[in-house]
């Protein structure tokens, strides 16, 4: 058995046992040997996967399962900027976006800058300009769309877009203290 084959979720042949036919140097398999192509009598068989993993309960993929969100080209359907309102959501916006992780670095988006403005309307529909740390993230598809989701789920919230916007372009000195400490850039 390979040293890492376990990985793979596969186990390797191995030779079936089995019974010499009288020395004639012929071989055939024993016939109670279990094979591993058909389960015991009583054993659940194995759904065949790539891979053993499987994760954890305590992970949250709600947001990775999420509708994908409208086309880019499409304007939020938003009222004017309501001050109240944006004011009263926002701090339930931005505990809600600290949960999203930009997946290369163990910081969240908020912390990393990457928020650039939270703005509401009279019906409490939510428009987020952010950004990404480059134009090849290749995390552009999903960032966004959990940030959109996470902030929908919120109970105030009727509705929720996300735009990416590349001006000003990131940089770590858009990072927050917390974030820059935790990375080492203090």
């Amino acid at each position: 058995m390979g040293l890492l084959s376990f990985l793979t979720g596969k186990k390797e042949e191995t030779p079936v046992p089995s019974q010499t036919d009288g020395g004639a140097g012929f071989s055939r398999p024993v016939a109670d040997a279990p094979t591993d192509d058909v389960p015991a009598e009583g054993a659940a068989s194995r759904p065949d996967t790539d891979t053993p993993f499987t994760p954890p309960e305590a992970w949250n993929i709600d947001a990775l399962m999420a509708p994908p969100p409208e086309p880019t080209g499409e304007k939020p359907d938003m009222g004017p900027v309501d001050a109240a309102e944006t004011a009263a959501l926002q701090g339930k916006i931005i505990e809600a976006v600290k949960t999203v992780y930009d997946p290369e670095i163990p910081v969240d988006i908020y912390e990393l800058g990457l928020i650039y403005e939270i703005i509401a309307d009279a019906e409490r529909r939510v428009l987020v300009r952010m950004t990404l740390t480059s134009p090849a993230c290749p995390s552009a598809q999903q960032i966004p769309s959990e940030v959109r989701y996470k902030i929908k789920a919120l109970p105030e919230v009727k509705d929720a877009w996300v735009e990416i916007v590349w001006e000003p372009p990131w940089g770590k000195e858009r990072m927050s203290e917390a974030a820059k400490l935790q990375l080492g850039f203090l």
